[in-house]
C-alpha cells in the first residue's frame, strides 16, 4: 500500500498514487428511527437497485389517522460531491428537526460520490430520485403521507448546487407535473450552495485564497468538465437558466463563507435571466459556511432554521 500523494484535498479526502481514497471526514453513519425528542420517523429507502442509490425518509407522525399529506421536501447533502451520506449522523439530526419544525415529509437523497463515480453521477442519481417520486407507487409513506402538488427542493453547498439542476431539469422536461407523474415543484432553496466562476471566490480569516482550491475540488469531482464555464457549477453561463421549474427560490448565504459572492452572484444572474419567479437572498452575519450543521444550537442557527421552515409553509393552497 502506497502513501504517495496523488491529490490531497484535504480536511476532506486525499487520493493515493494506487488509487486509495481516504476520506477524512463524513464517513460515520447512523441508523433510521423514532426520534424521541422530535417524534419524528425513519426508514431507509431504495430507489435504483441497478445503481446502489437510495434514501432516507423522514415522516413526522406517521401513523395520524386519517392521515394528513404534508409538503414533500427532498433534500441533497453537501460534501463538494465527494464525501458525507444521507446517513450521517450530521444529516439525521438536522432533518429530523427539519421534518418536524417544519412539520414536511423529507426525503434525502444518498446519491453516488466522486471520485469512485464521477459527475454527472450524483445529477443523474438525484434525477432519477425526483422521477422516483414521480412515480407515485414508490412507497407507501410517500403515497400516503406526502403531497406531491407542494414538493420543494433543498441542499446544502454541493447539495444545493444540485437541488439548482434538477428545478431547471424539471423546468426543461415539462415543468408542473413533468413526466406525468402529476409532481409540482414549488420551489427550491440552495443554503450556501457551491457555485464558482461567477465573481471571485474569497478567502478565508487567514487571508488563505481558496479560489484555486475550491475550483481543484469541483475539477477532480468532474474530470469531463469544460471548467468554470461549466453551466452547472456556473449557472451564470446557461443561456437556459430562465427555465428554471419553480415559481419561488431562497439562497440562504454566510458572511464568512468564501462562496458568499456566488450565492449573491445567483440571485442576479436569475432575475436578469427572464424567469418569471421570486428569488431572495438572506444573508446570515458572522457565520461561515454550513454552520448550522456543525453548530445546530446557536442562534444563528435557529434563525436559519425558522427561514426555512417559514418558506416551506407560505402559501401552501391546495
Amino acid at each position: 500500500m502506497s502513501n504517495e500523494l496523488a491529490h490531497d484535498f484535504s480536511p476532506l479526502l486525499k487520493v493515493y498514487k494506487d488509487g486509495r481514497v481516504e476520506r477524512l471526514r463524513g464517513t460515520d453513519t447512523v441508523p433510521p428511527s423514532l426520534d424521541h425528542d422530535t417524534g419524528v420517523h425513519s426508514k431507509d429507502v431504495v430507489i435504483s437497485p441497478e445503481t446502489g442509490v437510495s434514501a432516507r425518509l423522514y415522516v413526522p407522525n406517521p401513523t395520524t389517522n386519517p392521515p394528513q399529506k404534508l409538503p414533500l421536501l427532498v433534500y441533497f447533502h453537501g460534501g463538494g460531491f465527494l464525501i458525507e451520506s444521507a446517513f450521517s449522523p450530521t444529516y439525521h439530526n438536522h432533518l429530523n428537526a427539519l421534518a418536524a419544525q417544519a412539520n414536511v415529509v423529507v426525503l434525502s437523497v444518498d446519491y453516488r460520490l466522486a471520485p469512485e463515480h464521477p459527475l454527472p453521477a450524483a445529477y443523474d442519481d438525484s434525477w432519477s430520485a425526483l422521477r422516483w417520486v414521480a412515480s407515485g407507487d414508490s412507497d407507501e409513506w410517500l403515497s400516503s403521507l406526502a403531497d406531491r402538488r407542494r414538493v420543494y427542493l433543498t441542499g446544502d453547498s454541493a447539495g444545493a448546487n444540485i437541488a439548482h439542476y434538477v428545478a431547471l431539469k424539471v423546468g426543461v422536461e415539462g415543468g408542473s407535473g413533468f413526466g406525468g407523474g402529476g409532481v409540482e415543484l414549488r420551489g427550491i432553496v440552495m443554503v450556501h450552495p457551491y457555485f464558482i466562476g461567477g465573481v471571485p471566490i474569497g478567502s478565508n480569516a487567514d487571508g488563505v485564497d481558496f479560489g484555486p482550491y475550491v475550483e481543484g475540488l469541483w475539477r477532480f469531482a468532474f474530470p469531463g468538465t469544460t471548467g468554470t464555464d461549466d453551466p452547472r457549477i456556473n449557472p451564470g453561463k446557461d443561456p437556459g437558466l430562465g427555465r428554471l421549474g419553480c415559481g419561488r427560490v431562497m439562497v440562504c448565504v454566510a458572511e464568512k463563507d468564501v462562496l458568499k459572492g456566488n450565492g449573491w452572484h445567483y440571485g442576479d444572474v436569475l432575475r436578469k435571466s427572464g424567469w418569471g419567479g421570486v428569488v431572495e437572498v438572506v444573508e446570515t452575519k458572522g457565520e461561515d459556511h454550513v454552520f448550522h450543521l456543525f453548530n445546530p444550537g446557536t442562534e444563528n442557527a435557529a434563525e436559519l432554521m425558522n427561514t426555512l421552515c417559514r418558506f416551506f409553509n407560505a402559501n401552501q393552497d391546495v
